[in-house]
């Protein structure tokens, strides 16, 4: 690993299993191209807690880790019970597989079947989407599918977070054997995982001239695609930024994101062990168009970074629930055996002071199921750009 990463981005439930894509990149002076988030309002809280975190000494992982292999035991096991004993709920150990299938996530690819769940009112995991030319559609399987097993173990029960770990895997190419159920029919399917690309922005035509630029991860690309669409977008027309399920990404994305909508400024501060850093958008963005953006409680990381600097910046109504609330970030260290160890070394605020972390962005229209159509119609009167 070269340089100093930083990294901020949901927490894992369960090894192996990463909640949604990631949130990193590299800090540099003067020019951020990194991952970093905050918290909101803070009481005196969390900033306390974190300076206080810094004054007394806490178990370093990679220490653990060097004994238990001089011991002969397992390095990973003795990070993971050191970082459980710091106190720092975002810290997270992972394996040299794992954190190879996360640095390939950045670049917009990912190992795995094809499949998106979710699980439903009645407890059971459903297939909501089939990807094209992926294992899972060349198999068969469609949306409503239900899937039971993965590896002969029952997935009752399972935080889908892990389901979704489990099929996939670490190495294109493994196989996975799903258990699963369409109405009165059940079987088992072994589908091969393969390496799939995602696709990070998609565009639609609204009524009239608005667009919908739905954005589900800031991966490599995804803010000059997201700029690329607001070029592109019929003149006259207002836009809808789509955040909702955004799990966050590459800070820089996000950064130049934002220089869509921003001619040059503030897009967010961010500390670093207690030394103050800036992002600023660059200049040129359409600053005319309206702008509203659509956040829910999956709004995460990069993606509560973009939303917070549009807000403040008076530059988009956001409509929605309230966000995630991940705002703090994480610097990586290789261990002796290859694994890597997350650590929590600062938060990042918005341009008007707000932190993040723990709180999350309180949208200015609260919206739930009906939240795209609110989105139109506040669209709708904020105007025609002049």
């Amino acid at each position: 690993m070269s340089g100093p990463e930083l990294f901020s981005r949901p927490r894992r439930f369960g090894r192996g299993a990463a909640l949604s894509l990631v949130f990193a990149g590299v800090l540099a002076a003067g020019a951020a191209t990194g991952g970093l988030p905050g918290e909101e309002h803070g009481s005196a809280g969390q900033d306390d807690q974190l300076a206080a975190a810094h004054e007394r000494p806490l178990p370093d992982p990679s220490e653990a880790a060097a004994r238990a292999m001089a011991d002969g035991t397992s390095p990973v096991k003795a990070a993971e019970e050191a970082v459980s004993r710091s106190g720092d709920r975002w810290a997270a150990v992972y394996s040299e597989g794992e954190y190879e299938e996360f640095e390939q996530s950045l670049d917009g690819e990912y190992t795995g079947v094809g499949l998106w769940v979710r699980r439903t009112a009645a407890g059971h995991l459903q297939v909501t989407k089939v990807r094209d030319g992926s294992p899972a559609r060349d198999a068969g399987l469609r949306a409503g599918d239900r899937i039971t097993a993965v590896d002969g173990r029952p997935v009752t029960g399972r935080p889908v977070t892990e389901v979704l770990g489990l099929l996939r895997g670490e190495h294109a190419g493994t196989s996975v054997e799903v258990g699963l159920r369409r109405g009165t029919r059940a079987w088992t399917q072994t589908l091969r995982r393969a390496a799939l690309s995602t696709d990070p922005v998609t565009v639609t035509r609204l009524r009239g001239a608005g667009t919908l630029v739905k954005v589900g991860a800031f991966t490599k690309g995804a803010g000059a695609q997201v700029r690329r669409a607001v070029r592109e977008a019929p003149a006259g027309g207002g836009l809808v930024l789509d955040l909702r399920g955004n799990g966050g990404g590459l800070v820089t994305e996000a950064v130049t994101a934002a220089s869509a909508f921003l001619d040059g400024g503030l897009v967010a501060t961010y500390d670093v062990r207690g030394r103050q850093r800036a992002l600023h958008a660059e200049r040129g963005g359409d600053t005319a168009r309206p702008v509203v953006v659509l956040v829910d409680s999956g709004t995460m990381s990069a993606a509560e970074l973009l939303t917070g600097a549009l807000q403040d910046r008076g530059r988009a109504v956001v409509v929605g629930s309230r966000t995630f609330g991940k705002g703090s970030v994480q610097m990586p260290s290789r261990l002796p055996d290859g694994s890597v160890v997350e650590l929590t070394v600062g938060h990042y605020r918005t341009p008007s002071g707000r932190t993040v972390d723990g709180r999350g962005i309180t949208p200015d229209l609260e919206a739930d199921a009906t939240a795209l159509e609110r989105a139109e119609t506040v669209l709708s009167g904020l105007g025609d750009p002049s």
